[in-house]
Parts: structure tokens; sequence; C-alpha cells
């Protein structure tokens, strides 16, 4: 085997790994940071960091059940861990195929809902990350406006 195929750095062929990145999830009530490039964006970078910083979502209530059900109305979109308070999922494009990892997590007592969503390959995203979680806020505002089934006479 060549020896640029058995890198394991950030060289070319790890680049274009299609496995799942090993970072996600929470730890210590933080999902994980961005990279440098600017195919991120997070709740939880600085907020002074305009490139990768997007403001969390207010949302009081069953946060992961509103976030599967935003999902649910987005085109490519598939839900891979669901939990309690926090919830993992990929978007794939359309053409290409490339996937996009998009994280949640509701932290009960601040009444939140952080997120992520960071390109797993390549540098650029042209603002597709960023346009996908304010689609993504708009949906949930909409969701958290509406009373819960049942309780409309």
């Amino acid at each position: 085997m060549p020896p640029w195929v058995r890198c394991g750095d950030g060289s070319i062929p790890a680049m274009f790994s299609w496995k799942r990145p090993g970072n996600l999830g929470v730890r210590n009530a933080r999902l994980a940071p961005c990279r440098r490039t600017p195919n991120c964006v997070s709740s939880q970078a600085d907020p002074a960091d305009a490139e990768h910083y997007i403001a969390p979502i207010p949302f009081k209530g069953d946060a992961m059940a509103a976030v599967v059900r935003a999902l649910q109305q987005m085109p490519r979109s598939t839900v891979v861990i669901e939990g309690r308070n926090y919830l993992y999922a990929e978007f794939r494009t359309r053409l290409m195929r490339y996937v996009d990892d998009v994280e949640f997590f509701h932290d009960d007592q601040a009444g939140v809902i952080h997120l992520r969503s960071a390109s797993r390959l390549g540098r650029r995203d042209f603002g597709v990350n960023r346009k996908r979680m304010e689609q993504l806020r708009l949906l949930l505002s909409a969701s958290a406006a509406r009373p819960p089934r049942g309780d409309v006479p």
C-alpha cells in the first residue's frame, strides 16, 4: 500500500474520509468546537467569532421531539441518535451526497437548544450550514408557538 494511503493525519486522503467524526456528542455540557475552516457554525463558539458563532435557540418543553418534527420537514435529513437532551442528524447534499453533521443539545437550565452544524468534507460550504440552522430556528419557533396537540378544542 502506498504511504499516502495509510496516513491518519490531516493530509489529502484523510480529508476525504466519509467516516463519521469521533468527536460528536456532549462532553461537560459542550458540543465539539468548530474547526478553523469556515464550513461550521456552533452556538457554543465564541460570540466574537462571527464566522462560526450562531445564537442558541430559546426553547422550553420537549426540545428533542420538536427538533425531530422540524428535521422531518427538511429534505435529505436522517436522525442518527436521539436522546433526552441530545440529537445527532446527518444531512446529505442532493448531487454529490456529501454529509453535514448536525447536533443539538438542550440545556434545560438555560432553556436553550445549542446547535452545531459542520460539513464533514472540504473547506467551504457557501453558508449552507448557517442557512440550514436558521431554517431550523424558524421551524422550532413556529413549533413553540403552536399549542401541543390535544390541547385545542
